[in-house]
């Protein structure tokens, strides 16, 4: 079961990650009677996801790395080559 869990918070990252998500659209997207699948409440505990000011949750830095395996910007970054000094 706890595999289980753990998948359904990826899953859970996945889905906030992918658009703009308010509060109102998870608790109609994950509502769940069973505490030991509750996606939500896991993220929240581990720090995963925060609501932002203008009533939006968004992933934390713990959530992105849990998602993709490092911070989306690292990854970015890892894609474009350094330029060198001499190629300017």
């Amino acid at each position: 079961m706890a595999t289980e869990a753990k998948l359904l918070v990826v899953q859970f990252l996945g889905w906030i990650a992918d658009r703009p998500r308010t509060y109102a659209d998870v608790r109609d997207a994950w509502q769940s009677t069973c505490p030991l699948n509750c996606a939500w409440e896991d993220a929240v505990s581990d720090g995963l996801v925060e609501a932002r000011e203008d009533g939006y949750l968004a992933l934390t830095r713990a959530g992105r790395l849990r998602l993709f395996g490092e911070a989306p910007r690292e990854r970015e970054a890892a894609r474009v080559p350094a330029l060198s000094a001499s190629s300017g």
